[in-house]
């Protein structure tokens, strides 16, 4: 759905309510920005009814750096995803997965 907003010096502008498709990129570049290895950086969008779930994979090195201190890091790029979902009706959340030693993932949340 497509709606034309007219500007002040009487411009049009498209404005529209679909869901955007570069969450998931966005996500990848915010967090290769954080991370000393950037090229371990992985976010995969799993898509259910409702919402999105973004969940992001760095190097165990850099998972310190994606969270920040006490959560702050974590808790603004849950804050962009948040002003999105608002404006595009369809809830983002960000899970960072955290490997162990056996390979397996937890998330952090």
């Amino acid at each position: 759905m497509i709606n034309d907003v007219c500007l002040p010096n009487g411009g049009q502008m498209k404005q529209t309510n679909d869901k955007p498709d570069n969450m998931q990129e966005l996500v990848t570049q915010i967090a290769r920005a954080l991370v000393d290895i950037p090229e371990a950086v992985i976010v995969e969008a799993v898509e259910r009814e409702e919402s999105t779930v973004l969940r992001l994979r760095v190097a165990p090195t850099d998972v310190g750096k994606v969270i920040g201190k006490q959560g702050r890091t974590a808790r603004s790029m849950r804050t962009i995803l948040g002003a999105v979902s608002m404006k595009h009706h369809h809830r983002y959340t960000l899970d960072i997965l955290e490997e162990d030693h056996q390979g397996t993932s937890d998330s952090d949340e």
